[in-house]
């Protein structure tokens, strides 16, 4: 199964390293000296990581056969893509990788069907999952401990408390601005 591990950003000095946006949570493993991934466009590819090293809090790599600032600059905005086992698990237990998310139906802690998971949105405060509803509408639910109760892959469910108007317009409004005072 192939992933998207990270996107190529800009070219940084002049011998070849570009910026990366990391989009893994096992970077030393995924992008790691050594590493081989494919791309897309995969016409850029394959490329090999020949080093790697954290620069003011960015990610910068330089690959095999990239020398200089003007073939580090033709890869801006490339994907890298890793080649995974779809049986490989997180190391933490709490932890699960997109793709193992896809599709999982979505309900209620009481049984409600709430949907099915379409996508994983990654956000820098957050990870969102966005669910189809049965009419074909979509909502999106937070991915955090108090929202999302249980994940059980086995029955292919994760289970949800969500909070007053979530995933219905039953929200409660309470304001002090209408008691007069």
């Amino acid at each position: 199964m192939q992933l998207v591990v990270a996107r190529i950003g800009r070219a940084h000095g002049i011998k070849g390293e570009v910026t990366v946006e990391v989009r893994t949570d096992e970077p030393e493993l995924r992008l790691a000296p050594g590493a081989v991934l494919a791309t897309d466009p995969a016409a850029t590819g394959p490329l090999t990581i020949e080093t790697g090293r954290v620069h003011s809090g960015r990610l910068l790599l330089r690959f095999e056969g990239v020398k200089d600032r003007t073939a580090a600059e033709a890869l801006r905005n490339t994907l890298l893509i890793a080649e995974v086992d779809p049986d490989e698990l997180p190391e933490e237990e709490d932890e699960y990788y997109d793709h193992q998310l896809m599709d999982l139906d979505v309900v209620t802690a009481d049984g409600v069907e709430v949907g099915r998971i379409t996508e994983i949105s990654h956000l820098p405060s957050q990870d969102l999952f966005i669910v189809e509803r049965p009419d074909g509408s979509e909502v999106m639910i937070p991915f955090v401990e108090e929202i999302v109760a249980e994940i059980d892959l086995a029955e292919q469910k994760a289970v949800i408390t969500p909070p007053p108007g979530l995933i219905d317009d039953r929200a409660e409004i309470v304001s002090t601005r209408d008691d007069d005072a």
